[in-house]
């Protein structure tokens, strides 16, 4: 992706009321992708700071999906018509981070605001994701997330299975899933958002295996695939099997597989924590159970590594908006605030705080399973493997690999071929991407 310098003088996006009439407000506009009960929480905190002060007011706006959302701030950032926060899922990071000029460092916003940003105050795992090197941090972590397992307890006591003891492993998920379809218990066994999140890079997190060269792009932007390897050929092949009778649905590319699982259609469902509000709304007697690993795999399980989105911020905007940014992100930032997220989201806390608050509040004990994406994340020190996936073109080669899945799925090609031609088509789009 080309950076665009930013000109100066960019027009605000909304216009800002005289600061000598008493009922001055500055505006921010927030661009969001979230959808559903998620939804209903961006709308309830923006209504909350608005009326806990009377100097600013954000103003949420839905842009669609997330690779929408962040496209459609790339095309209004590049118009001079940006909005004063993005929120951009995991992927975009290397996008945004590539874009130096165009976007402010959140922790230079928040020292703005008057409050000195200190990253010991936020959870390890999910500060070091959305930092520079220096550990500087560069964008708000709103909404983390980590991959789990979710199964309908209806489901697995028609089948035969026990409901209080979820597969742990890749090869248990699979046969209870073929236990499920045989069984009747439902049209599907197991189903599944986001192949390229949970599959992949998480897959490689949380068995300790390389996704890439260059600590899967981390140390530099000149990375090569490692998606072939045997492990993960394995994996897909078992999952292309199951498809062949229905036993595994596919949903889509991002969370179109959701409704799968919410209808009672697959028994077995690996979504985002995120997802939670949701299949809570749902009234689905339901059970959480932790990311499945691979046996196979030497230290299996590892760490995950975060997903959700994190708040950018755009350059070229006036001292007092970035004041009220301040303000808007200082207010999340509050203990109670993002304990309540925790707990009614299924996201991760950003804050040590609002951990320990929850912990002690006995939600934990009250709600089993909810511990479950921190305890994935914080578990054991990350490695090279699992401190993530940073590609300055991430969403594109994210296509390119799930046009290769969705051939597979149909029958097209086996999963060996479908990761040869996801790491060939990868790595040449890596290398055009950083000029090569």
């Amino acid at each position: 992706m080309k950076t665009y310098g930013l000109a100066a003088g960019i027009a605000a996006t909304f216009s800002i009321l005289s600061t000598s009439s008493a009922l001055a407000v500055t505006e921010i506009n927030w661009w969001h992708a979230m959808t559903g009960a998620n939804n209903e929480v961006v709308e309830t905190l923006s209504k909350e700071f608005n009326e806990s002060q009377s100097d600013y007011k954000v103003v949420p706006v839905f842009k669609g999906t997330y690779p929408e959302t962040l496209n459609a701030g790339i095309a209004a950032f590049r118009a001079n018509q940006a909005p004063h926060i993005i929120q951009v899922f995991d992927v975009g990071t290397g996008v945004m981070m590539a874009a130096e000029g165009a976007v402010k460092p959140v922790a230079e916003i928040l020292s703005m605001g008057g409050k000195q940003f200190d990253k010991s105050q936020y959870l390890p795992g999910i500060v070091a994701y959305y930092s520079k090197p220096d550990g500087t941090m560069l964008s708000f972590p709103y909404n983390s997330s980590s991959p789990i397992l979710y199964y309908n307890k209806d489901i697995f006591e028609k089948a035969g299975l026990d409901v209080d003891n979820p597969p742990k492993t890749w090869p248990e998920v699979f046969e209870a899933a073929k236990k499920i379809k045989s069984s009747g218990a439902a049209q599907c066994g197991y189903t599944s958002t986001w192949l390229t999140w949970i599959h992949l890079e998480n897959f490689a997190a949380w068995n300790n295996v390389s996704y890439g060269t260059n600590e899967n792009g981390l140390a530099s932007t000149d990375v090569e695939l490692k998606i072939n390897a045997p492990i993960y050929a394995e994996h897909f092949q078992q999952i292309a099997d199951l498809a062949k009778d229905d036993t595994f649905r596919y949903g889509g590319r991002t969370s179109e597989a959701k409704q799968l699982f919410l209808s009672g259609e697959c028994g077995i469902f690996t979504e985002s924590s995120g997802g939670l509000g949701d299949v809570i709304k749902s009234g689905l007697n339901y059970g959480l159970g932790q990311l499945p690993y691979e046996p196979s795999a030497e230290g299996a399980p590892q760490n995950t590594t975060p997903g959700g989105a994190s708040l950018w911020v755009f350059g070229g905007k006036s001292d007092e908006e970035y004041q009220a940014v301040a303000a808007f992100f200082n207010f999340l930032s509050q203990t109670d605030i993002q304990a309540r997220l925790h707990q009614v989201s299924g996201y991760l806390p950003v804050t040590l705080e609002a951990y320990e608050a929850t912990k002690e509040s006995g939600f934990y004990e009250k709600n089993p399973g909810r511990e479950i994406p921190i305890q994935q994340m914080m578990g054991k020190e990350p490695t090279e493997n699992s401190r993530g996936v940073r590609l300055v073109n991430l969403p594109q080669v994210r296509d390119i690999q799930n046009e290769e899945f969705e051939k597979m799925l149909a029958g097209q090609q086996t999963a060996q071929q479908a990761l040869d031609n996801a790491v060939s088509r990868g790595n040449a789009a890596i290398q055009q991407a950083i000029g090569n």
